[in-house]
């Protein structure tokens, strides 16, 4: 059985940038970094691995691999976003915080049980902060399989 989420790992244009998107603009501390210099395969590489962690202890992580191609584009919200969660309170804070510091910074976005910002980090991925409503009962909806039936019906 899963446990939780230990890591969800991105590639980086560049580690020093990203450090300071994560580390000093979100307040994630850097943990870990390694370079990798052979796969398991035994082909040779240069990869530097970096891991910033959350207040439960699971990270984002990021790969920088010069030389080794990747598209690198401003991701649409849809397309690739990670979200974390934050009390409202810091959600403000970090809200002010972003266009203070000219980040591009969207919302606040009212989903019903969460409000949401969001920033993109300078490998243009999309960071959402969360916030839940005082009503969050969970995200869990008994609805859930009906919902998606319904939708492979309409979409396939």
């Amino acid at each position: 059985m899963i446990k939780k989420l230990h890591h969800a790992a991105y590639r980086c244009k560049n580690s020093e940038e990203t450090r300071k998107f994560y580390e000093n603009f979100l307040g994630l501390k850097l943990v870990n970094a390694f370079e990798i210099n052979e796969t398991q395969t035994g082909r040779k590489t240069s990869v530097l691995h970096s891991f910033y962690e959350m207040d439960d202890n699971s990270c984002i992580a990021f790969f920088e691999a010069p030389g080794q191609p990747f598209v690198f584009k401003d991701q649409h919200d849809f397309d690739l976003h990670i979200a974390l969660e934050v009390s409202y309170e810091n959600l403000i804070k970090m809200f002010e915080k972003g266009k203070k510091e000219k980040i591009d910074t969207r919302g606040i976005s009212d989903h019903g049980f969460i409000s949401s910002i969001y920033f993109r980090d300078p490998n243009g991925y999309v960071v959402e902060l969360t916030a839940k409503k005082t009503s969050y009962k969970g995200i869990s909806d008994s609805n859930a399989r009906k919902n998606l039936q319904k939708w492979n019906e309409k979409n396939l």
